[in-house]
């Protein structure tokens, strides 16, 4: 399966002043599968899983001498350890203190090696070390599929030329809306898609996200010294219900103590496995300088997991011919923000912005604000039909906004100056 992100990955290899590479981003979102492709662009690739193959940290604990550890590597994996032939990939660096420590010393002392890296929770991991290579490391951040690279695994690329060019037609149209029908449930982890791609089997697809969902809840188990398990599976547990509201912590469960739930939610948020939308003010550029810290959404991190932990019926999703029945669930809020998410730049981490009107008496709501160059653009996910999206009127008025753009299952056309746009257009606007 293609990914966007390999682009990113070849610029890295040719690049003159490259940097030591960290891939971030959740378990299961095809980090590994990723690096490996770009392996293939190589005359060696020598892969260090940290995870499985303990023994090889020891290797870190004698020396962090990149020329000492490539000698040793080499040895021990029998591949050449050449710059400008191999690529070395650390896999589940997180489990190596000492190698994630190693990583500024490959930059310094041996520039000319493509070193690689790639784990989950690096952020904890690295708030731990004095020093990982400030300004000697680059960093790209990875999510799931996305519906595009979805389509393009179904063989769909000319389906999107079409989509991506707003031409059309009312065949074509549905036919797109029933392929995000299919990407609703099942989501873009790389195994899924590829699950999907082979059977077109949709129940196959989600027991195997069950499948994958209860190995996620087993690695809290992992960070049990940094805060409760039982607690972070009840805040992982309360995002999909709260998605499309502010998230409040005494809905979790008012016996927890606020810090205790906060901490559990900045792990999940750090992992990669939900994402946090800020309220903002929306009058000014960069959105993030007016948000509200302790006033978010949260959505998480993949439909298929948000739709398999809400134990919504396939059914309601599939026929589904209207923006209020395909939003069961806060599913199409969710879509957008994660295909929000996936379009960034990928070099930083993505941020999301909301807007609520904070005026008594009035409760007016924009799903999503967008920053395009000093433009701020109104999203509006879940609205009623045309002619009724009293929030997008209200938040133009009061910022002074020329448009905004209302997403749902029609095609595209205007209403005076909001743009109507399908919801699989996301990447586009």
């Amino acid at each position: 399966m293609k990914r966007n992100i390999e682009q990113n990955l070849i610029e890295w290899k040719k690049s003159e002043k490259r940097k030591v590479l960290l891939l971030r981003g959740a378990r299961q979102v095809g980090k590994t599968f990723s690096v490996r492709v770009l392996g293939q662009s190589f005359k060696y690739f020598l892969e260090v899983n940290f995870e499985e193959d303990r023994a090889v940290r020891t290797i870190f604990k004698e020396s962090l001498n990149p020329g000492y550890l490539s000698e040793k590597l080499s040895a021990y994996f029998s591949i050449p350890i050449i710059p400008g032939q191999t690529l070395l990939f650390f896999d589940e660096i997180q489990a190596s203190p000492e190698a994630l420590s190693s990583l500024r010393f490959f930059y310094e002392k041996m520039p000319d090696l493509h070193v690689a890296a790639a784990g989950s929770l690096l952020d904890l991991a690295l708030s731990n070390l004095p020093s990982y290579g400030v300004g000697r490391i680059q960093s790209l951040f990875m999510y799931p599929m996305s519906f595009d690279e979805f389509l393009y695994a179904l063989g769909e690329e000319a389906l999107i030329d079409m989509k991506n060019s707003k031409n059309l037609g009312i065949v074509f149209h549905n036919k797109v809306i029933g392929f995000l029908k299919i990407f609703y449930l099942i989501g873009g982890l790389p195994e899924i898609v590829d699950e999907y791609v082979k059977t077109k089997n949709v129940l196959n697809c989600q027991q195997k996200l069950g499948d994958l969902l209860e190995s996620l809840r087993d690695d809290f188990a992992k960070y049990k010294k940094r805060v409760n398990v039982q607690l972070l599976n009840e805040v992982f547990r309360s995002i999909p219900s709260q998605s499309g509201h502010k998230f409040k912590y005494s809905n979790v469960d008012s016996a927890y103590d606020h810090r205790a739930l906060k901490q559990a939610l900045d792990l999940l948020t750090q992992s990669g496995l939900a994402y946090k939308v800020y309220h903002t003010a929306g009058y000014g550029v960069p959105l993030g300088a007016e948000i509200k810290s302790n006033r978010f959404k949260v959505i998480l991190f993949d439909t298929g997991i948000h739709f398999r932990m809400m134990g919504l019926n396939n059914a309601d999703i599939l026929v589904a011919e209207d923006v209020d029945m395909i939003n069961k669930g806060g599913i199409a809020e969710v879509f957008v923000g994660n295909e929000f998410i996936k379009s960034m730049d990928n070099r930083t981490r993505a941020q999301l912005f909301y807007w609520h009107n904070e005026n008594k008496g009035t409760s007016s709501e924009i799903d999503y604000l967008l920053q395009r160059n000093s433009e701020i653009i109104p999203i509006e996910v879940k609205s009623g039909k045309i002619g009724k999206m009293k929030s997008m009127n209200v938040f133009l008025k009061q910022h002074k906004s020329e448009y905004g753009i209302r997403l749902s299952l029609e095609n595209f056309s205007r209403y005076e100056n909001i743009g109507i746009m399908p919801l699989y257009s996301v990447n586009i606007i």
